[in-house]
């Protein structure tokens, strides 16, 4: 929940309306130039009704779109440079284990992107994972710098440090309407606010938000189903062993990828 020690005001520099890792790290790198910032959030903090919620996600170098890769050393290096503001770990290399049939364009791009001409078979990547099995007719990349984000974990630090920079986050306020203008007025359950500049990331309700501001944009929310799976050998497929992420590429069976994450959040349950 918001800071009780928060005044109440209502004219910012800039409202970032949805706190989840967007909005927040935005709202953040905003504070950090001193610049006055509101962060709103529909729900109570901490919630499960977004994209944020949960305790890992997979941080990766490999993309099969190029502006994806090239972003990712910055990335990583924002993530080391909040670690280290706030004492706290949140992230686990463990590497990336990317699977598909040879040639597959999404795989072989994701090899470009990390500049590596090896691919492994199925004895190669044996010695280095004993886990993995890889099917007929199938072969591995590895993205070495491959891993886990606790992604609860990273998102109250980044909040804490928003804060600490003097923003301003307020929970449990739905946005109402939204008044375009030089000077754009967002009205909520809670308060009317005023700022020059107002940035949206809502989530599956960024249409709704956009359309007062009249844009219509194909904005579709996609499902992504989460299921845990039992390990066969307890203990072989956590962090204490050797077990990396995986993305699998190129199925037939299956219109996207599916993502493995070693067993961190419930023992012995790994996150597909």
């Amino acid at each position: 929940m918001a800071a009780p020690s928060q005044p109440q005001k209502s004219t910012y520099d800039v409202i970032v309306i949805g706190a989840g890792i967007q909005g927040s790290f935005t709202a953040y790198h905003l504070a950090q130039r001193h610049k006055d910032t509101l962060l709103l959030e529909q729900f109570l903090l901490p919630h499960s009704r977004g994209s944020s919620h949960g305790q890992s996600r997979i941080i990766r170098s490999a993309y099969p779109q190029e502006y994806y890769s090239r972003m990712m050393p910055d990335s990583f290096r924002l993530w080391q440079q909040l670690e280290a503001e706030t004492g706290t770990t949140l992230y686990r290399q463990t590497g990336l284990v990317l699977l598909g049939p040879p040639g597959e364009p999404e795989l072989e791009a994701c090899r470009r992107s990390l500049g590596v001409n090896e691919v492994l078979d199925a004895v190669a990547l044996a010695k280095l994972f004993p886990g993995f099995r890889l099917p007929a007719g199938q072969v591995a990349v590895l993205d070495s710098t491959g891993g886990v984000l606790f992604a609860d974990r990273a998102l109250r630090a980044v909040q804490e440090v928003f804060r600490r920079h003097g923003g301003t986050l307020r929970d449990g306020e739905k946005v109402l309407r939204i008044e375009p203008g030089a000077t754009v007025t967002v009205t909520t359950t809670a308060g009317v606010y005023k700022a020059p500049r107002l940035i949206i990331t809502a989530g599956p309700w960024t249409g709704a938000f956009v359309e007062q501001l009249g844009l219509h944009l194909p904005l579709q929310p996609v499902r992504i189903d989460v299921c845990y799976w039992r390990e066969k050998q307890p203990g072989s497929a956590g962090l204490g062993s050797v077990s990396p992420c995986f993305l699998t590429l190129g199925l037939s069976q299956a219109p996207h990828g599916i993502y493995g994450l070693p067993s961190i959040e419930y023992p012995g349950l790994m996150k597909v």
